[in-house]
């Protein structure tokens, strides 16, 4: 098969790395990739929102499989451009990647089908959410912009002066774009946050390996949210228990649920839960793979992925027997000092090459380039993603921590405490 992967990060770079280990895999292309990347794929500089640009290259490429990585190009319906054209595409329809597109979507349809969550009011005017927020609210509580903003367009607002702010800098200023023209203003839930992810086929849901992440950019949680700072998996706090509870109320129900709207979901449900004292609750639900989730997830699969990939799309999930390695899995995100609000770029990386031929030790970059001489260098606020296997997840994630100190970049910096949490487990 001749593969296109969509997607510039380290989530890309993981998924590359799982499609070249396929024995189905001729050529492996990336649109438009990043430095780690072109490692494995031919990288092709085409940006992911170029839809005529990516179906013109696939047509005349032989693409077999276009695999979208990246939630804008999902919710703004590369893959449906992709099966006009008649190519086979992995990831939900855009009908279906509104379940990520938009917060108010996503609350009313577990609202309408019973699916745990957090208590929630919808509001398309600023003056209006005010208003609710100091008559009616109980603090902490929510605020989330409804639409795309690259994981951040959530503020967690202590007092009420906190959430007149929130309201100003999501909904008047704007600070999100057009993802604040509507607003969720949601329950504050406490409680250990666990994400799933699964592979969805239309009806039938397979997941993958509970993660935890860690959003903010500061030790001890502290600091702004962030896209990501490090990750483990299995997460110990996904028990039998609470697995089984979200098979039933949460998992099946939600592609259900879906199906039942007129909007199957094909490809990948990223279920962003709170294990709260009153039992699990969805926070979020994303449309692909999470990043860096999927940098601690996807080294563990033992399936060849493009098997899985075509039994999502084909209505043959049914037909797969998933596994993954009992190991354990820590990433630890090494980032451009000042991320996520102001840092520099264009600083040479070294030391990659202490990476190759690893079997226990990944360096997935996230946002890297070459320069004019060809010198790999910093190009965004994550830069890499250290992801370490191991017995368990203590071992895996002194690994992680090692090999952190395998490359070096000017303005590095990155979380001392990734997995803290594995010792309160």
């Amino acid at each position: 098969m001749n593969v296109l992967i969509v997607g510039s990060g380290g989530r890309e770079h993981a998924i590359a790395q799982a499609v070249s280990k396929s024995s189905r895999c001729d050529r492996l292309y990336c649109a438009p990739g990043n430095a780690g990347i072109a490692a494995l794929a031919e990288c092709v500089p085409i940006g992911a929102m170029e839809f005529d640009k990516i179906v013109s290259f696939s047509k005349e490429n032989a693409i077999d499989m276009v695999v979208v990585g990246m939630d804008d190009p999902l919710v703004g319906g590369l893959v449906d451009e992709l099966e006009k054209a008649g190519i086979r595409a992995f990831g939900p329809r855009a009908n279906a990647a509104i379940i990520e597109g938009s917060k108010a979507f996503s609350k009313d349809l577990m609202k309408k089908y019973n699916i745990p969550t957090a208590a929630y009011e919808t509001f398309d005017d600023a003056d209006k959410a005010l208003e609710y927020l100091r008559t009616k609210a109980e603090f902490p509580i929510v605020l989330k912009a409804d639409g795309l903003a690259l994981g951040k367009g959530v503020l967690i607002c202590e007092t009420l002066a906190d959430a007149e702010d929130g309201v100003k800098t999501i909904m008047q200023d704007k600070k999100f774009g057009s993802a604040g023209n509507k607003m969720v203003i949601e329950e504050f839930m406490t409680g250990r946050e666990v994400s799933v992810l699964s592979f969805v086929d239309g009806k039938t849901v397979k997941i993958m390996s509970s993660a935890q992440d860690h959003k903010r950019a500061g030790d001890g949680d502290t600091g702004l949210n962030t896209g990501g700072m490090g990750n483990f998996s299995p997460s110990p706090f996904y028990t039998k228990e609470v697995d089984d509870f979200c098979q039933k109320n949460i998992f099946q129900p939600t592609v259900d649920a879906m199906a039942a709207e007129g909007r199957p979901f094909h490809g990948v449900i990223f279920f962003g839960l709170m294990l709260t004292p009153k039992g699990p609750r969805v926070l979020e639900y994303n449309a692909r793979f999470g990043d860096p989730e999927a940098q601690v997830v996807l080294p563990r699969l033992e399936n060849d992925i493009l098997d899985v990939f075509d039994a999502c799309i084909d209505g043959k999930l049914g037909d797969i027997d998933l596994k993954f390695s009992d190991k354990a899995a820590v990433c630890v995100v090494l980032a451009s000092d000042g991320y996520p609000v102001k840092y520099e770029k264009g600083f040479p990386i070294s030391g990659l090459e202490n990476f190759d031929g690893k079997e226990d030790a990944f360096c997935f970059h996230a946002g890297t380039k070459f320069d004019e001489s060809g010198r790999i260098v910093t190009n965004g606020g994550r830069v890499l993603g250290i992801t370490a296997l191991g017995s368990d997840l203590k071992d895996a994630r002194r690994k992680a921590y090692e090999a952190t100190e395998w490359v070096s970049f000017d303005n590095k910096y990155m979380r001392h405490d990734i997995g803290k949490a594995i010792d309160e487990a």
